[in-house]
């Protein structure tokens, strides 16, 4: 059960950063913004896909989540 609790202390902060994070991130005029975002816009219909914001965001999770649980 310890490795459970852990888990879910860990989770819960996760979610109280995001949730105190995501007011000052649409602060941040780059963010969704990047060249390479995919972006279409037609008459009755608009797409948008942000490939590059996916890429640097999974990096910095992956940095960030390497640095804690690394063994």
């Amino acid at each position: 059960m310890g490795e459970i609790s852990k888990l879910l202390i860990i989770l819960g902060i996760v979610l109280i950063v995001i949730g105190i994070g995501l007011p000052y991130l649409s602060k941040l005029e780059f963010f969704g913004r990047l060249p390479g975002d995919f972006s279409y816009k037609g008459k009755n219909f608009s797409f948008y896909f942000p490939v590059v914001t996916c890429l640097v965001l999974s990096m910095v999770l992956t940095v960030i989540l390497n640095f804690f649980f690394r063994k």
